[in-house]
């Protein structure tokens, strides 16, 4: 399934194990973000300090959850877009002290910060729900509908398909494939 079939896609899969959408729309952003998954929302998930909810996952948890938490919604904005960009993570923020410390003020945890500090690319949460939206489709045919979707598939995408090969006996098949 598109999205959730590569090695790094499928062990966060399994790390965080997804109950829900909005649980698969936040693997996508995870999975789309560079240092948003591995030694970060990781490390926090498996250490007990967030959650799938609560880490941040997309850019737009970063200024959604900071105006929930009183920040002013100017300065979540330009927090989200400084981080989202990696501006923190490179050090090349001067406001980041100055927004830190209004986040702290504003009962931030620690651990929220942190992950901040490590972001250097966000991913939007628009394009990770459009994808997921769009496996999820895949899922369903491919679970209620398997004739009709591999018939698309074979047809349309995998175009070293050969029907002549595949109606061939098994003995066969496995002789083509060891070569």
């Amino acid at each position: 399934i598109p999205e959730f079939g590569t090695d790094f896609a499928m062990q966060m899969v399994i790390d965080v194990k997804p109950q829900s959408f909005s649980d698969l729309v936040r693997i996508a952003g995870l999975s789309h973000g560079t240092d948003v998954w591995l030694g970060n929302a990781q490390t926090l998930i498996q250490e007990g300090k967030a959650t799938i909810s609560t880490a941040i996952c997309t850019r737009d948890d970063i200024m959604t959850y900071l105006i929930r938490m009183g920040v002013e919604a100017d300065a979540s904005f330009k927090i989200m877009e400084a981080v989202r960009k990696g501006v923190v993570a490179k050090g090349k923020s001067d406001k980041w002290p100055e927004w830190k410390a209004d986040m702290l003020a504003h009962n931030v945890p620690d651990w929220y910060v942190w992950s901040c500090e490590k972001i250097k690319y966000m991913f939007p949460k628009a394009h990770a729900v459009a994808y997921v939206m769009m496996a999820w489709r895949i899922a369903y045919c491919k679970i209620y509908y398997p004739q009709a979707y591999y018939a698309a598939y074979f047809s349309i995408r995998a175009k070293a398909f050969s029907y002549e090969l595949m109606k061939k006996k098994k003995k066969h098949l496995e002789s083509i494939m060891a070569d």
